[in-house]
């Protein structure tokens, strides 16, 4: 029998689980604090567009998101800064699932844009977006090395 799988919004106390799948996923990565940028998105009112996926009462995955509203002529629209499944459940559609709800909630709200950045080299998180309907955007990254 499949567990079900169960999307909410993020809370403070998922930060220790997606730090864990944050880890698991990519070691490079272990730092990030997710404590700090949870709180931030709590205390800001902006965290109904964070996501944990539960299975069993376990977080396995999750999108960290949020809203833009200005800058460099982006409108209104969103942002995936995060998103992470634990390597024991990739594959099972659960990154998809995230996604779809996060887009959901961004229609019923309005938006009409969401943006992400992914590294050219990470075919299998470009593939990830392509199956969502992401496309490249009139946008470009740019870096200052210090």
């Amino acid at each position: 029998m499949e567990d079900t799988v169960n999307i909410r919004g993020i809370t403070l106390g998922d930060a220790k689980a997606i730090q864990d799948i944050r880890k698991a996923i990519s070691e490079d990565d272990a730092a990030v604090n997710f404590t700090k940028m949870i709180g931030q998105q709590i205390s800001e009112g902006t965290d109904k567009s964070s996501l944990v996926a539960q299975i069993n009462e376990n977080v396995v995955g999750y999108m960290i998101s949020t809203t833009l509203y200005a800058g460099f002529g982006i409108k209104k629209s969103a942002w995936i800064m995060a998103i992470g499944v634990h390597p024991d459940y990739m594959g099972q559609g659960i990154g998809l699932k995230l996604a779809r709800r996060i887009c959901d909630i961004y229609k019923d709200n309005g938006i009409k844009h969401i943006y992400s950045s992914v590294r050219w080299d990470s075919t299998d998180v470009l593939s990830f977006f392509k199956k969502l309907g992401f496309e490249r955007s009139e946008f470009i990254n740019l870096k200052k090395k210090l």
